[in-house]
């Protein structure tokens, strides 16, 4: 299989015994399969759940076809002590050994709410969390030879801007599709400063970022169902059907990307893996450039040392 052939699928993916995964949101989704997957390939996986029952129910899912026993990890990515209880937790069951840590968990354009922390839920959960977990298990991480962080964006980033005087909406009228696409654009604008930053300090950690596409992953129905008004409510839940059954690939597609990302031999870190389909909205997963927008170097060290700042959690590397 060469680099980037728009063939790839999950029969690629390499022998993964003896690596240790971590993958958030891992109760259904892209998560779900993503854990599915790689624990099938002969990966002890680490699901990281924000809900204990249907961890539960996920676990159960992935322990029926996994080479190796799956590990359910409390983890509410909204909630910075949970992180760290969480990277601490994981540390620990691993004896400072991460292979790979899959950024998957988000959400998606609800209404405005604020973390346990006071953040705007979006950039808290999708971007905030994820880079303090990051950062708290890089010694994890720098302990395997290869080890790999992918980052998981969207098509929505295309859209997205990133505020760093105001990343909470406290000034700005939130706008919930706006904020979606600013954590979603700082999801791969990290994804790509932490590839930078590892390589300045010779680590052997490979930062990667990745998109699913257009998938049916089921957040546009939990999007529709978080609106307070029961018109919009009504709207987008039917819109987000219809398109779903007329653009969107399923889940098993969606998820090639990101796992692609994680196991392919033949890539390198700083590189961005989405769909070769038109628009990169559906197909088989390939290296593609990132997005300008995520190149800033100024933004990105910017958010960089915002993200330190808000989180409290110094950066690895430094």
């Amino acid at each position: 299989m060469t680099r980037g052939s728009g063939k790839w699928n999950e029969a690629d993916i390499p022998d993964q015994s003896g690596r240790t995964v971590l993958v958030t949101g891992a109760n259904s989704g892209l998560g779900l399969r993503t854990a599915e997957v790689l624990a099938a390939r002969g990966a002890t996986v680490l699901l990281a759940c924000r809900s204990a029952e249907r961890g539960k129910r996920a676990l159960e899912t992935v322990a029926a076809q996994a080479a190796a026993e799956p590990v359910l990890i409390s983890l509410d990515l909204a909630d910075l002590s949970s992180v760290r209880r969480a990277a601490d937790d994981v540390r620990q069951r691993t004896g400072d050994g991460l292979d790979l840590l899959v950024n998957n968990a988000g959400l998606m354009a609800p209404p405005r709410e604020t973390t346990a922390d006071g953040f705007e839920l979006q950039f808290g959960t999708n971007h905030l969390g994820h880079a303090a977990l990051t950062w708290l298990l890089m010694p994890a991480l720098r302990a395997r030879s290869g080890a790999r962080v992918v980052t998981v964006s969207s098509l929505a980033a295309r859209a997205g801007s990133i505020d760093t005087a105001d990343p909470n909406f406290t000034r700005r009228r939130y706008n919930p599709v706006a904020a979606y696409g600013q954590s979603k654009l700082a999801n791969q604008m990290f994804a790509l400063e932490l590839h930078r930053r590892l390589r300045a300090a010779g680590a052997d950690v490979l930062s990667l970022g990745a998109h699913p596409g257009y998938t049916d992953t089921g957040l546009a129905g939990a999007m529709a169902q978080s609106q307070r008004n029961p018109v919009l409510r009504t709207v987008m839940n039917v819109g987000g059907k219809l398109g779903g059954l007329v653009l969107a690939q399923n889940t098993r597609m969606g998820t090639l990307p990101q796992l692609y990302a994680a196991t392919a031999p033949e890539l390198g870190g700083g590189e961005y893996v989405g769909p070769d389909g038109l628009g990169q909205s559906r197909g088989h997963p390939t290296v593609l450039p990132p997005l300008p927008s995520a190149t800033d170097a100024a933004t990105a060290t910017a958010l960089w040392d915002l993200t330190a700042d808000l989180t409290g959690v110094t950066p690895d590397p430094g």
